[in-house]
Formats: C-alpha cells, structure tokens, sequence
C-alpha cells in the first residue's frame, strides 16, 4: 500500500505581525480569564482580556481600553510581564503578545463582547482552566508567574 505525503498546514509567508496585549487582571491573589468565542482563532479556549495595539495608542493605554470594553472593570496598569511570540498556524496568523499587569479593586466583569467572549472567571495561577490560548501555554512555558498570584 502506496502512503501519500503526510498533510500539511501552509502558514503564509507574506503579511504582518499583529502586536495583541494580554492583560493579566489581578485581585486578591487571582487572575482573571475568560471563554472565548472566535471564528477565527481560539475558540473556546481561555484567554485574558486584551485585544490590538491601535495606532499611536500606549501599551497601557491599550490594556485599560481593552478591559474596560471586554469587561466593564476599571484598572490600573502596575507593571509589564513578558512577551510571547505566537504562531496560529492553522489560522494563518501571527501574533506578538505583550503582557500588561494590571490591577482590579472592585466591580464585577461582564460579559460585555457576547460574539468574543462566552465568560469570565477568577482563577488562580495553578488551576488556570484548558484548553488555553496559545500566548498564555508560551507563557507558561517560560516558567512566568505574576507576582502576588496564589
């Protein structure tokens, strides 16, 4: 029996990187993490808030309009993790994913993108729940852990 080539995926060569900002929510010694709904990429699996850098936009500027339109909570940006290099290659995308600590005293998130985002929850680091964005297992894989997180 004559095997074919084994299938592949072809990740385009043409294109730019986008540049996403993932903002890892902190309160009382735990993160927030929401469900996401996308057609394109990441369905179902668990992310940050964030989304894209916009075109003179700060990164902190960036992380404070994302969190507010994702999840209605005010925060205030208190220090910067990694960066994370992100390959979606069934998507055909390409991300660099800056990580922005930030600080929650008080609110509720809602769930304020329903096309975007299924849920919110607040988690600790050890029990983040699976599957998980492909930026957040590249930031585990660096061995990252926010300060202050149980």
């Amino acid at each position: 029996m004559e095997v074919g080539p084994a299938p592949t995926t072809v990740v385009p060569t043409t294109g730019v990187p986008r540049i996403g900002v993932a903002v890892i929510v902190l309160r009382d010694g735990q993160v927030l993490i929401g469900r996401r709904r996308s057609a394109s990429h990441g369905h179902e699996s668990w992310q940050f808030p964030g989304g894209h850098l916009e075109w003179g936009e700060s990164i902190a500027q960036c992380a404070i309009r994302e969190v507010e339109e994702e999840t209605g909570l005010s925060v205030i940006v208190i220090g910067y993790g990694p960066y994370t290099n992100d390959i979606f290659v069934d998507a055909g995308k390409h991300y660099v994913t800056l990580f922005v600590l930030a600080s929650s005293l008080d609110g509720t998130p809602e769930v304020r993108e329903s096309e975007k985002c299924a849920e919110w929850q607040w988690c600790s680091w050890d029990a983040l729940p699976t599957p998980r964005f492909l930026s957040i297992d590249h930031l585990l894989q660096l061995g990252y852990r926010p300060p202050g997180v149980v």
